[in-house]
């Protein structure tokens, strides 16, 4: 099956050959997002609530791009550089999603630029 690239105009281009995210029949498969600005300047140095909250306007403006919401989100795969900011991550996460909740994972690891402390990829049901 085709896929049809989305790539919101308002984003940076990707750092590296990637879209923003791929539609395939009626799911929407996000890309890693972090919160990066032009050039791919890491924004939010040090703070990851405001990282979280960068990426997941991120991922809502980019599923919204692709017809859908946050609501449709089914699953979100989560990056975090250190459990140290667990709490402050699930802070701004429980705001985006703040009915039903998506299956998750949340994983301890080092990030593709090291000022980076949250990642999420995402995938979305927009049936």
């Amino acid at each position: 099956m085709p896929f049809e690239p989305v790539n919101p105009p308002q984003f940076p281009a990707p750092i590296a050959p990637y879209s923003t995210a791929a539609k395939a029949g009626d799911t929407l498969y996000i890309s890693g997002i972090l919160a990066l600005g032009e050039g791919g300047a890491v924004l939010h140095v040090g703070d990851a609530a405001a990282q979280a909250r960068h990426v997941l306007e991120t991922i809502k403006a980019t599923v919204e791009a692709a017809g859908g919401s946050m609501a449709d989100i089914a699953m979100n795969h989560i990056f975090l550089k250190s459990f140290a900011d667990y709490a402050a991550f699930n802070s701004v996460y429980a705001e985006y999603f703040p009915g039903a909740k998506p299956a998750r994972y949340c994983v301890q690891c080092e990030m593709v630029k090291p000022d980076c402390l949250v990642e999420i990829a995402s995938v979305a049901y927009l049936g």
